[in-house]
Parts: C-alpha cells; sequence; structure tokens
C-alpha cells in the first residue's frame, strides 16, 4: 500500500479505449490540464478513467443497491487507482436537455426566486398565499392551464394546410396530408363522402373547406376504390381524419423525428393568449415583487436581475441577498446576459458547462477533484482569463482541478500537464508527458509542444478580394438592435466577440434568398442524433452503401438476407433484447440513468445469424467497430465508400468508430460530421458555409487541417463565414465583423469591420488587443500586411 499522506492520483494501467496501459502520476490540489490531439485519448484518461473510477467508488460507498449497476456499467479498464479523491464531473453534456429545463432551472436560481415570491410578494388584497411551487411552469399548481406550461400554442391556418388553392384535392391541394397510401386513402373517403375531389380547391364551398381542414368528427364510411386493370381490390371500412387532425397527432406522437419536422411546417406557433407566453396561471402572475411579476424580472438579463435586488428595502434582505450570492459567480463567468427563463437548448455546449461551473462555486466543496470538459469552450480570449481566475478559487478552496483543454491560454496557465498522443486513435493512447509545463518543451513528438513554444508561423495570405455583398438586417432580436452588417461573398469572414454579443444571432438572420447564393449551408454543433441509434455511419449515408455491399456477398444471398437484415434498426437481422441500440438503460433511484452493453449481444446490435455473415474477414459489426481511418483502407477499392470516409479523413476524424453512438460525440466533432456530409456532395454552383464555432473541441494541429480544408473552399469559388474565438483562425480570415463590445445589452452592435489588421487596430473593440497579438505571433508585423 501507498503512504497515506501520498499527494498524488496514481494510475496505472489504464486501457480504456485507446489507452495502451498508461501509467500516469498527478499531483493533488493543483491545476492539471489534460492535452492532446483530437482523439488522442485524454478524455479516456480524464473522464473515462479516473472519474468513472471515482464515480464508481462513490456508488459503492453510498448505495449498496447500487453494486448491481456497477456490476453492469462495467468499471473502467484500469490496472488501479490510489489517491484519488471523490470527483465532480462537469461535462459538455451530450445529451438534450429538454426545453421545461431553463437557466434558472440549471444553476436552481429559479427555486430561490420563487421562494422570495412566495415569502415576500405583494399580493393582491384578499388573496391567499401560495406556496413556492404555485410560481413554477412546471408543476400543475403553477402552470397556465391553457398551454399546460409551455407558453406557447400550436394553431393551423388554411393558408398553411393549402399553400396552393388552385390544385385540386386530387393534384395534392392539401399539402399537410400524409404521402402514398394513406393520403390517398383521405382522398378516397372524402370522395365517398360525396365532397368533389377534381374541382379546384378555392372554388369548393366554404363550409365544405372548413370541415375537411379543421373538423373534429371521424366519420368512417365505405370506400369503393376505383378498379385498377392489374388488381381488383375490395371496398373498404375508411376513418375520416381532418387536416388538422393528422397535423396535430402527427406533431404530437409521431417518433419520427422527419415526420414530426414535417407537421411542424404546417403549424405556427403563438404565445398563448391566457399567460401571454408567460407559462403561468393568472394567480401567480398577480403577485409582485419590487413592482414586477416573476415572469418579468425572469426574463431580465442577471446583471439587470442583480440591480432590482439591490433596490430593495431590509425587510427581505435575507432572501434577495441568498438570490444575490448565487447569481454573482454567473456574473463573474461573463454569463450576466443571460435570463433565467432562457431555455436550455438554446445555450451553447461551454455556456452551460459554465453556468454548471457557477452553480458548483456556491456549493462550498472542498478535497474533491473536478474534472472539466473544455470549459473555454465558446470563449472570447477576454472571458478566459475570468474562467482562469474561477478555477483557481476552486484550487484555492482545497480542491484539485482536472481540465481537457486546447486553449493554449488555460494550459499555459495550469500547474501541471498531461499531453496524450502522439496522435488520434490507434496512433495515440501514450501519456507523452506527466509534469510541469515548461518541461514540455523538450518531448520530441508532442503536437501540442509545436503549438505552445513558438509554432512555426503560418505563411501570410493575400486578402482575396470579395466577388460581392450580401447585406444582412436590420436585425432586432435577443440583444440586437436595429443591426445592419455586409458580409463579402467569395472570401473567408470572421465574425467575432465576447460570449453573448450577439454573433449567433446575427448570422442566424442570414437566409437563402438575402444571400443570392445557389445553396446555403448551416452546420452547427446541435447532436447529429439523440440515441444511440444515430452514428456517423448511418448521418452520412456511408451505411447504406456498406450494407449493400453485406446483401450482396453469396453468404447473405443463399440465406436470402436483403439490404434490411444489416440494418440494426429495424427487426430482423437485429439483437431483439436491446432493439440494436447496443445497449440497455439502467435506472437508477436518484441518478441518471446509465446504459450498459446488451446483455446479449454484447453492444454488436445485430443478432447471431447476421453475424456470421462475412465481408473480406468482418462481419457487420466489426466493420461498424472500424475508425474511418481504418475503414478508408479497408474500403479503398469501394468509390462510393472511400469518398465518403475520405472527407471525413479530411475535416480531421480518422479517430472517430463508423458505429460511435451520436449520444458519445462532442458538439465539435458533430459539427464536423455535418460539414464531412455537405463536402461529400461536392457542390456545383455558389454555396455559402455558415459555421458556428467550427474549432471547438480541436487541438490547434487539428485546427490547420480544418482550415485548410475551409480555406480550399474558399479558393474554388465558395463562401465561407464562421463565428470564431480562436484568433490564429480570425487572423488568416479576409474579413472580419466584430460585434460588443460586451455581452448581453452592453453587446449587440457592430464595433469594427475590415481585414484583420485592421480590426487589430480598431479602438474600442475587445477583440483587437488578441487579433493583434495572434498577427504578431505569425511572424507578420501588422502594418506590412496587404
Amino acid at each position: 500500500m501507498h503512504h497515506p499522506h501520498d499527494p498524488y492520483v496514481r494510475v496505472r494501467g489504464a486501457r480504456e479505449h485507446n489507452l495502451k496501459g498508461v501509467d500516469v502520476d498527478i499531483p493533488r490540489d493543483v491545476l492539471a490540464v489534460f492535452t492532446g490531439v483530437s482523439g488522442s485519448g485524454k478524455s479516456s484518461l480524464a473522464f473515462g478513467t479516473i472519474y468513472a473510477e471515482a464515480q464508481r467508488r462513490y456508488f459503492e460507498s453510498v448505495a449498496p443497491y447500487a453494486r448491481r449497476l456497477i456490476h453492469q456499467v462495467g468499471a473502467p479498464k484500469v490496472g488501479e487507482i490510489t489517491g484519488l479523491p471523490p470527483a465532480v464531473s462537469l461535462q459538455q453534456r451530450r445529451a438534450a436537455p429538454t426545453s421545461r429545463s431553463s437557466v434558472g432551472t440549471v444553476t436552481n436560481l429559479s427555486n430561490s426566486l420563487r421562494m422570495l415570491f412566495s415569502r415576500a410578494g405583494d399580493y393582491p388584497p384578499g388573496a391567499e398565499r401560495l406556496d413556492s411551487d404555485s410560481f413554477s411552469p412546471n408543476t400543475a399548481a403553477g402552470a397556465c392551464p391553457e398551454c399546460h406550461g409551455l407558453g406557447q400554442v400550436h394553431r393551423t391556418t388554411e393558408e398553411l394546410l393549402v399553400p396552393d388553392p388552385s390544385l385540386s384535392i386530387r393534384e395534392g391541394a392539401i399539402a399537410a396530408w400524409p404521402g402514398a397510401w394513406q393520403g390517398k386513402n383521405l382522398r378516397d373517403i372524402l370522395d365517398a363522402l360525396g365532397h368533389d375531389v377534381d374541382r379546384a380547391w378555392r372554388e369548393l364551398p366554404a363550409e365544405a373547406r372548413e370541415w375537411i381542414l379543421f373538423t373534429d368528427e371521424q366519420p368512417v364510411v365505405t370506400v369503393h376504390p376505383v378498379r385498377d386493370a392489374d388488381r381488383i381490390q375490395r371496398p373498404y371500412q375508411g376513418t375520416y381524419m381532418s387536416a388538422r387532425r393528422y397535423v396535430m397527432k402527427t406533431f404530437s406522437d409521431s417518433k419520427s423525428p422527419t415526420l414530426r419536422t414535417k407537421a411542424e411546417r404546417f403549424l405556427s406557433s403563438a404565445p398563448c393568449p391566457a399567460c401571454g407566453g408567460s407559462r403561468l396561471r393568472p394567480e401567480a402572475l398577480a403577485v409582485t415583487f419590487a413592482g414586477r411579476t416573476i415572469a418579468e424580472l425572469a426574463a431580465l438579463p442577471l446583471t439587470d436581475l442583480m440591480g432590482h435586488l439591490r433596490a430593495v428595502d431590509e425587510t427581505t434582505r435575507v432572501l434577495t441577498d441568498d438570490l444575490a450570492s448565487r447569481i454573482a459567480p454567473a456574473l463573474e463567468l461573463g454569463l450576466g446576459y443571460l435570463g433565467l427563463d432562457r431555455s436550455t437548448p438554446t445555450l451553447s455546449a461551454g455556456e452551460l458547462q459554465r453556468l454548471r461551473l457557477a452553480t458548483q462555486l456556491r456549493s462550498g466543496l472542498f478535497a474533491v477533484v473536478y474534472v472539466l470538459d473544455e470549459p473555454s469552450a465558446g470563449l472570447h480570449p477576454a472571458d478566459t482569463e475570468a474562467l482562469l481566475t474561477v478555477l483557481e478559487r476552486l484550487k484555492a478552496a482545497g480542491n484539485s482541478v482536472f481540465v481537457v483543454e486546447h486553449h493554449l491560454d488555460v494550459v499555459r496557465g495550469a500547474d501541471w500537464l498531461v499531453d496524450v498522443g502522439p496522435g488520434a486513435g490507434e496512433h495515440g493512447g501514450e501519456v507523452l508527458h506527466s509534469g510541469p509545463v515548461a518541461e514540455l518543451a523538450a518531448v520530441e513528438g508532442s503536437e501540442t509542444a509545436r503549438f505552445l513554444f513558438g509554432r512555426s508561423p503560418a505563411p501570410v495570405r493575400e486578402v482575396r478580394a470579395p466577388s460581392g455583398q450580401l447585406k444582412v438586417g436590420p436585425v432586432t432580436r435577443h440583444n440586437l438592435r436595429g443591426v445592419t452588417a455586409e458580409f463579402p461573398l467569395g472570401v473567408f469572414t470572421a465574425v467575432t466577440g465576447v460570449s453573448g454579443s450577439g454573433k449567433s444571432t446575427l448570422i442566424g438572420e442570414i437566409t437563402e434568398e438575402s444571400a443570392g447564393v445557389g445553396r446555403l449551408v448551416r452546420v452547427d454543433q446541435r447532436p447529429i442524433g439523440r440515441t444511440p441509434r444515430s452514428n456517423l455511419a448511418t448521418y452520412t449515408g456511408l451505411f447504406d452503401v456498406v450494407r449493400k455491399e453485406f446483401a450482396a456477398t453469396d453468404q447473405a444471398r443463399t440465406r436470402g438476407f436483403g439490404v434490411g437484415r444489416f440494418s440494426f434498426n429495424v427487426a430482423g437481422g437485429r439483437c431483439e433484447t436491446c432493439q440494436g441500440e447496443g445497449f440497455v438503460s439502467v435506472e437508477l433511484l436518484f441518478l441518471p440513468s446509465t446504459y450498459a452493453p446488451c446483455p446479449d449481444c454484447g453492444g454488436a446490435r445485430y443478432n447471431a445469424e447476421t453475424l456470421e455473415v462475412m465481408y473480406r474477414g468482418r462481419n457487420i459489426a466489426q466493420v461498424l467497430d472500424l475508425t474511418v481511418e481504418s475503414a478508408a483502407e479497408f474500403f479503398a477499392d469501394t468509390p462510393a465508400v472511400a469518398r465518403s470516409l475520405g472527407t471525413l479523413l479530411d475535416v480531421g476524424l480518422g479517430y472517430v468508430r463508423l458505429g460511435q453512438p451520436a449520444t458519445e460525440l462532442s458538439g465539435g466533432e458533430a459539427q464536423r460530421i455535418k460539414l464531412a456530409s455537405e463536402l461529400q456532395r461536392g457542390r456545383r454552383g455558389h454555396t455559402l458555409y455558415l459555421l458556428d464555432e467550427p474549432t471547438t473541441g480541436l487541438h490547434p494541429a487539428d485546427v490547420e487541417v480544418l482550415m485548410r480544408r475551409l480555406h480550399g473552399l474558399v479558393d474554388i469559388g465558395h463562401t465561407v463565414i464562421v463565428v470564431e474565438h480562436d484568433m490564429s483562425v480570425v487572423a488568416d480570415a479576409d474579413w472580419v465583423i466584430d460585434l460588443g463590445p460586451g455581452g448581453g445589452d452592453a453587446g449587440g452592435r457592430v464595433v469594427a469591420t475590415g481585414p484583420p489588421t485592421e480590426v487589430a487596430r480598431a479602438k474600442g473593440s475587445t477583440t483587437a488587443a488578441y487579433l493583434a497579438a495572434a498577427l504578431g505571433a505569425r511572424g507578420a508585423p501588422a502594418d506590412d500586411r496587404p
């Protein structure tokens, strides 16, 4: 046994994912940063090994019933870990938070605000005191009865359901109806009910149109199908369903995202007339504090909310102080522009993680390990400094702070550096260095060292001349107030500014019509799928080709296996125990549910018979297990697959496994997969690519690869616009549009625009100084650039 006061966390024989039996010692009570190229194994070491083991021990100590779970989920693959304190993980959660979750619920600030209203609110004369639940739209006691606490009501109109009234029903006037047989069935029913399906829609009597679209009746009639020459159809009983009813049903019940999205096109959502979009019942909205309803206070940016709390009398001071002390850390992390009612899905991964971090600062834990996943994601360099202060505070309180990070400023500020590599996937998984940051300089083969200590200056490009202009605005939305901006076409433009300055809002206003380009491709960081069923192979369409190859083998043909047999999404070839997910969900009291490998197929997703079919010596599960890089060799002579894999390699995803569940991909990875599937289409004609922070989650070495690809698109005549915080990327742009100067109400204006060298000298721009430094680092004297 080690000495009980051993100041190190010692990991021995870590084999999680691609780690090659790693041994590493990391001191406790320091800020330790884990670096390495994307896919090198740094997350497998920090989260998959160290955090997972701390969590497993915690489960064992608190909940005997959790032993069964640990048995199912499996311990991390590691020889042993000593000196490990309990851990708190702040990952950029991959899972999709629900629309009911908001800034207020994530930070628990909503609870404090509701308590304040319940105890210290001004009630109308004679009204009863409400408990704090009555101020929550997520409880039966508080939710507006009209919209059930959602704040929106979905409606449909004749214009939406029938976009072209010159068509007849037979010609498809009712666009909202399903296609194929079901649509024909509804048409035949109307015919049997005596409606004229061959007259132009606009010529039908008003009451008939109203009934066809909006009735809640569901009459059953006998339909006599028109005889087809080739087959005789028997009469059948058909049930009518109005267009509105069909759309509402599909929208609320359908399991298929495609059908739901289609249904959504025929719905317009409006703020609920009963609660005005505030989601609360009238009794709760009748109570005020400092002259405002709870909905009005929740809509204010946190900075303003803080001001209101300061301005109240002494009697409620205890309650307002509690709330103020919870808001303070969020302001410190530069999140003062967010309001409590802002819904979580509209936040970036970085914003969400910093909110969780702000909540942790209040909790006053000590002697724990915080494991953070790229907390600088989505941060302007100016905000990164505040982040470092907060990490130092967690450390000063007696904690160990382990951070997976690519941002060189955060890396420079660390006490200890663990560099993993040298490459990605099977070319990584080794610890190249574990020690003080400065000592990395002497390490051969470290990509991180190349960038941390004077990178090779990039060649200075001539600034390209634009082929046209795209005018956007005036935009008034979120914190943009009548903002106009001009985006040059045919060049590479970077949109910069501190978090919350309005960058995403501005580029969100660019539309295909306004751009006047052949095609608009918007690539964001939303997950490519919400379940383990969706993965890189299914998303890019690559898997369709692979399944055809399997179905064409002699083995498959003798057994009568078609392409569907090799899908894990339909009954037939898949393992029925886990229904092709490869995982079963393990529900736990009080804890988030966890996935464990399926006991029957062991995660392979298919049943035994399907796995007997071999293609070049591998079964379908083994093919899904290949990384993009290995698959490129394996399928080198299958052109359709090879092309698709080539674009994935181009955007730096060689290390990802084809079948890796979408739920395990980071936001940056999801974005690069979307980019690759766009690139593989090889568009003719002018395309405008809009990317939101494409470098998130990328090591500087991977940023180089990705930028080469994006600049390549511009060189062949396309337009690329990126929202970006990485100054090395901005320095290399042709044009910069800088928003700010601050976030929230302090932002929302165009502060500077022009080539990088000009913006670097702009007065009143928070970005300028950082951009000037980046231009300097490239060995280009700022004034000699074209």
